[in-house]
């Protein structure tokens, strides 16, 4: 017996230690991943970072800060691991009429005043509104998104004075595009031991380099060379009127943030098959703001593309995110002489397959299964976020075609069975939701005067949503009463119960049957 028992726990043992050198391996592994996509993912945001900061009217500079100090806070206390940040087009935008007007410091006041707006939100919940956003709009996101990453690598080919290339440098950088694009494309398929689009990136470096061949580099379009982000408070006036100026910007800018970083948090969720905190992500985005306003940031928000190229190269944890961050600052401290060397086709090729991978291609198979009305939403959400390139805005506008679509789908699924017992009793068996839309076919189902003396409306399949279903409750029962009729609403909740006018005197509810929802509720 003891011949056995020794055996086994030998056994025990080796299995053991088995497990811990796989645990070790696949950590190694899990590690060098991270790393090697934080490097290429720092390399891919030194162009948007640059581009992004110029389109707001500022320097480069600003634009490299706010992308380190983002990356850097949100990959430490973000809700989705492996989601990068940075200076952004979206938060451009928004700010480029107030960097033209006031200058840099009012920018940086403003960014400080979004990102309290946007700790507010998360204290608030607020994440969780995204629940509202449909599918079709996340689609038309998607694909608009990725139509305005592709269409702004086109730049890459025209010249300084915005004509086309032609020619051999039309060849050049057409031709190492899409070497970086078949790279990125075929590598993995060969092996996943390193990103494929770091060997892209390094490999046309190389190619660049070593041949001498000229094309237009990361140098060519701005000067990286920097220090550490400077912190100083922004030199505003502290006054009632600088507040009612910069606000709006801050709030839009707020707003704009957290769409796009949730919705980008909601994609990643689907891709990695795991579930981010939305409201965590809020806070962390605000913390994030507020130290780039005071380190000379622009600010920014979750950038969908880096957070594919991340994810796609196999990075789940917050090492990748503080890697990029990191790296990007010893870029501009450091590196710059090197990184302004880089060949801006591989970054082209680069941004040209996140666009491909970013568009959900599934989208296009699906036009003849949606519904008409789906279709529309998607469609008008592509079209408004590529023709004004306000995220924000197609959002919003996807959200309310699609409520009132929802809306008046539903106003139709109102029905009423009718039927007379045995005592004389009219019952009204109410199907389908109550609320403002279907409150008018409601009460044509209703013949007041030729029902008999006590009638039964039952609203066991349905359910009570809105203070217009309430209103219009208290007007047939004042309907009935006028003509001396008497109604017992049965299966109402009891907050409709309590918001009924005439409740205590026509009002006969099996307490025991009463359904569990609550009007006007967070729980709807």
């Amino acid at each position: 017996m003891n011949k056995y028992a020794r055996l086994y726990r030998q056994k025990s043992k080796q299995e053991y230690k088995k497990v811990i050198n796989l645990f070790r391996k696949s950590s190694e592994v899990s590690a060098k991943t991270e790393v090697l996509s934080g490097l290429t993912v720092a390399l891919a945001l030194v162009p948007e970072a640059i581009a992004f900061a110029m389109i707001a009217g500022l320097s480069p500079l600003t634009g490299l800060y706010a992308a380190f100090v983002m990356g850097l806070v949100t990959s430490i206390l973000g809700g989705r691991p492996g989601m990068i940040s940075g200076a952004t087009g979206a938060v451009a935008v928004v700010i480029v009429a107030l960097a033209i007007s006031h200058g840099p410091e009012y920018v940086f006041a403003t960014v400080v005043l979004a990102g309290l707006i946007q700790i507010l939100a998360g204290l608030l919940k607020l994440g969780k509104l995204m629940r509202l956003v449909p599918h079709p709009v996340i689609f038309g996101f998607v694909n608009g998104l990725a139509i305005i990453i592709f269409l702004s690598q086109l730049n890459q080919f025209k010249d300084a004075s915005g004509n086309w290339l032609t020619g051999l440098p039309l060849f050049v950088i057409l031709g190492l595009v899409l070497l970086t694009m078949l790279i990125i494309w075929g590598l993995p398929r060969l092996t996943k031991a390193v990103p494929s689009s770091l060997v892209a990136i390094l490999a046309v470096f190389g190619i660049v380099i070593g041949f001498g061949i000229d094309t237009r580099t990361v140098g060519d379009i701005a000067s990286i060379e920097g220090g550490f982000p400077p912190f100083h408070i922004p030199n505003v006036p502290l006054t009632l009127e600088t507040l009612v100026l910069i606000f709006p910007y801050a709030a839009i800018m707020a707003g704009v943030g957290l769409i796009e970083s949730l919705l980008t948090l909601n994609i990643i969720d689907e891709i990695t098959e795991t579930r981010g905190k939305g409201n965590k992500e809020a806070m962390a985005q605000g913390t994030a703001n507020i130290f780039s306003g005071f380190f000379s940031g622009m600010g920014g928000c979750a950038m969908l593309g880096q957070s594919l190229i991340n994810i796609s190269n196999g990075a789940r944890a917050r090492l990748s995110g503080i890697v990029a961050s990191i790296a990007l600052l010893m870029f501009v401290m450091f590196g710059a002489g090197v990184i302004e060397l880089l060949p801006m086709a591989a970054l082209t090729g680069l941004m040209i397959m996140v666009a491909i991978g970013t568009f959900e291609w599934a989208s296009l198979r699906t036009f003849n299964r949606m519904p008409k009305s789906d279709i529309f939403v998607m469609v008008v959400v592509t079209f408004v976020t590529v023709v004004l390139h306000n995220l924000a805005l197609a959002v919003l506008i996807g959200v309310i075609i699609a409520a009132l679509v929802f809306a008046w789908d539903n106003a139709k699924r109102i029905r009423a069975r009718k039927h007379i017992d045995e005592n004389g009793v009219k019952h009204y068996e109410i199907y389908g939701p109550l609320f403002f839309g279907s409150v008018s076919v409601f009460n044509e189902k209703f013949d007041v005067l030729n029902d008999p003396d006590e009638v039964i409306i039952d609203f066991r399949e349905s359910r009570v949503v809105d203070m217009s279903a309430i209103e219009a409750l208290n007007k047939i029962t004042e309907r009935y009463m006028k003509v001396g009729k008497t109604v017992h609403l049965r299966h109402l909740s009891e907050d409709c119960r309590r918001l009924l006018k005439n409740a205590d005197k026509i009002i006969d509810v099996n307490v025991l049957e009463d359904p569990s929802y609550k009007v006007l509720s967070d729980e709807l």
